[in-house]
Order: structure tokens, then C-alpha cells, then sequence
């Protein structure tokens, strides 16, 4: 399938900017709340990609954000469902732990998902992009040309330009790699809102979504919210997915850090908030 991008145009107002639902209605719900509270309408808030995931309401998860209105490009997850494929495309080593729990979530979360699911993630683009604040702005999942490209903060340069370079933007809005962090050199900046579905690693239930602000310029304020992670890891259990990735809604700490590069790693446990509580 040829890559798409959407271009929107100019855009203004305060835009929600997050990633990663992983099938975790609990936490879509709680989000949807806090973008009505404030005053942030559905056009205006953006999904970085897979929806679905690693907990328990794939089918619901994916119907309740088509109600909502927001909007998304394509997740690697995604992109494997629609077009039948037998494993995730999350990039994981071939035998790792990463790798054999997707092999249980995966193939639960195809038994669920109503063919009109699958056919509306066929209308997903692999890329939207728009005018905020006088700068380009390209959402992408991992990286503009790689799908599944783990993108860290610790992650050299030369692999960020690279999609600066192929977009056209000067600000990029990724996902996939589970941790929020901004990352800016000179006028380009790397912003990755972190995920809704899974905790960030840092011994906290609270998860991490972004806010566009053009009021005073261009800023961005991370923001994190509570849900109700109790009843996720109960249905996660009781569908009998991984009980390590339910463990950790409830722990905040990931079951393992194959995908971590070392400084990510050290990072376990740390409060996120010390670093990128708003940056502008």
C-alpha cells in the first residue's frame, strides 16, 4: 500500500496530541473526558497510531474513537490487521519476551475486530500533516520512512532529521516507542506525546498524552491522567492475555526493557515529570 499523507491545512486552538490506546477502553475513556472538559474538539486531537493493543477491548476501543470523531494516522498494529498479516509488525527481536506476549495479544485482538473495524482502518492515512504556530508539523508513527522505527529521546540525530527531511516539517509528532519525551535541535523539534494504554515505565499508573498550544506563540504542555487501570488488568486476566503486561498497568513498571536503549533503561522507576512537565 503506497504511503498517504492527509495535509489539513492550517490549524489553530489548543489540539490533544497522544498515542498508543492499545485497546485500553478504560483509559480512551478517560482521555475523551479530559478533552471535553477542555474544550478541545475531536478535529483537534490526534492519535500518533495503534489503537489497538496489548489489553482487552480491542473491537469496543476502536468503535468508541470512531464515535468520538478524533483522529489518526496509521499504527504499525493497524497496518497488520488490515491486511491479515499473522504478527504485529512492532519491530520486537524474534524470541524475545516482547515478542512471544504479542503472539497471545495479536491474535486475540483479530478474533475481536467486526469487518467494519478492519475496513476503517483501511481509510487510515500513514501520515497527516498541518500548520499550527507558523511551523509544519508531520504525525508519523515511528519515524517518516519506518513504521516501526524505535524513536528515543537518547536516539542520535541523524535518525530524527532523516523524517524532518522526507516531511518537509519542522516539527514531527511521533509515537510507538511508549515514552513521551521533546527532543529540539535548533528549529526542529521531536515530540513524542507518549502513550495511553500502557504506563511510561516510571512506577506510576498514570499515563501520558501532549497539548498543542498556539495562544503565545508555539508550546507544548505534557500532561498526565488516572484511569481506571484496575478494571483493565481484571479484563486482561480474565481474557487471559499476558499477565505480565496486566501486572504493569497496576505496577507502572514495564515486565521487561528489550526495546530500551541503555539510558532509557537507567530511567526505570524515575518520576518523567522532572524533565518535560511543559516545554515551549
Amino acid at each position: 500500500m503506497d504511503k498517504k499523507t492527509i495535509p489539513l491545512g492550517k490549524r489553530n486552538g489548543k489540539t490533544l496530541i497522544f498515542g498508543g490506546i492499545y485497546s485500553n477502553l478504560q483509559a480512551l475513556e478517560a482521555l475523551i473526558t479530559i478533552a471535553e472538559e477542555e474544550k478541545i474538539a475531536p478535529q483537534n486531537c490526534f492519535c500518533t497510531g495503534d489503537i489497538v493493543g496489548y489489553c482487552a477491548q480491542p473491537e469496543e476501543t476502536v468503535q468508541r474513537f470512531i464515535q468520538w470523531g478524533a483522529q489518526s494516522i496509521i499504527g504499525n498494529v493497524e497496518e497488520q490487521l488490515r491486511t491479515g498479516a499473522i504478527e504485529c509488525g512492532c519491530d520486537f527481536k524474534a524470541g524475545s519476551r516482547c515478542d512471544g506476549f504479542s503472539k497471545t495479544w495479536y491474535a486475540f485482538a483479530q478474533t475481536q475486530l467486526s469487518k467494519a473495524s478492519i475496513t476503517w482502518m483501511k481509510s487510515l492515512p500513514d501520515h497527516i500533516s498541518f500548520e499550527f504556530a507558523n511551523k509544519n508539523i508531520t504525525l508519523v508513527h515511528g519515524s517518516y520512512t519506518h513504521i516501526s522505527e524505535f524513536i528515543f529521546k537518547s536516539t542520535p540525530w541523524q535518525a530524527k532529521q532523516s523524517s524532518f527531511n522526507a516531511s518537509t516539517s519542522n516539527v514531527i509528532i511521533a509515537g510507538h516507542c511508549g515514552l513521551p519525551f521533546y527532543d529540539q535541535k535548533e528549529e526542529r523539534i521531536w515530540i513524542n506525546p507518549g502513550v495511553i494504554g500502557m504506563p511510561a515505565n516510571e512506577g506510576k499508573t498514570r499515563v501520558w498524552y501532549a497539548i498543542l498550544d498556539d495562544s503565545e506563540g508555539f508550546s507544548v504542555r505534557y500532561k498526565t491522567f488516572a484511569y481506571d487501570y484496575q478494571t483493565a488488568s481484571q479484563l486482561m486476566l480474565a481474557k487471559e492475555l499476558p499477565q505480565e503486561y496486566a501486572t504493569t498497568l497496576c505496577t507502572g513498571l514495564w515486565d521487561n526493557m528489550e526495546i530500551l536503549p541503555e539510558t532509557e533503561k537507567k530511567l526505570q522507576g524515575i518520576d518523567i515529570k522532572r524533565f518535560i512537565e511543559s516545554v515551549s
